[in-house]
């Protein structure tokens, strides 16, 4: 498996965008989960550790689960993220993981994934009923959001409607979204979504 990320993952956290984008979807997601130490969370897409950093404190245990080593490795250099996060590098759509967890989260990760039905799908059997997902992307948006012709991109963002409709065939309710961040990017106006739903 290539690592898209691998060249990027050095200068990643000190890019402009990535602190305005992780504070927003942190401060966000902190508004609307009621974190306690004794929940085990699930990271999807983690990255370097950015979302991590907000919810680590809060709780028992993370496994940050993403597919790029070089932005995991960047996670786990981090001292604050040492005590009650595991890294997991492997992709869960195609070799799911076992456990349960009291908690899923995801920050950006989910135009990445080019099967988001049965990601979907492997979120409610990896949560336990009444267990909260939280998720945070782009709404649609014109395709100029990332870079042309960059690798790994599979979704232009998300019709917040067609997604709702998605996760409740999956057993999901009370989904609701909220708008997270409004910003401007390569010209363009941007706004990303948290997405919050109870595994039924």
């Amino acid at each position: 498996m290539v690592d898209l990320f691998k060249e990027r993952a050095e200068g990643y956290d000190a890019r402009d965008i990535a602190k305005e984008l992780s504070a927003a979807i942190g401060t966000c997601l902190l508004s609307k989960v009621s974190f306690n130490n004794q929940m085990h969370v699930l990271d999807f897409g983690a990255g370097t550790g950015l979302i991590c950093s907000h919810v680590a404190p809060k709780v028992q245990k993370i496994t940050a689960v993403d597919i790029s080593e070089a932005m995991l490795a960047k996670l786990m250099a981090k001292p604050d993220l040492r005590g009650n996060v595991v890294a997991v590098c492997q992709d869960i759509v195609n070799k799911p993981i076992d456990g349960k967890f009291d908690l899923i989260m995801s920050a950006l990760a989910l135009h990445h994934v080019e099967d988001v039905n049965t990601l979907i799908q492997c979120f409610a059997g990896l949560l336990e009923t009444g267990s909260k997902l939280v998720l945070a992307d782009l709404d649609t948006e014109d395709g100029k959001f990332h870079a042309e012709n960059i690798q790994g991109v599979f979704h232009h963002g998300f019709d917040r409607a067609e997604l709702k409709a998605m996760f409740e065939s999956h057993s999901f309710t009370d989904v609701e979204f909220v708008t997270a961040h409004t910003f401007e990017r390569n010209g363009g106006q941007y706004s990303i979504f948290l997405l919050t739903a109870i595994k039924g």
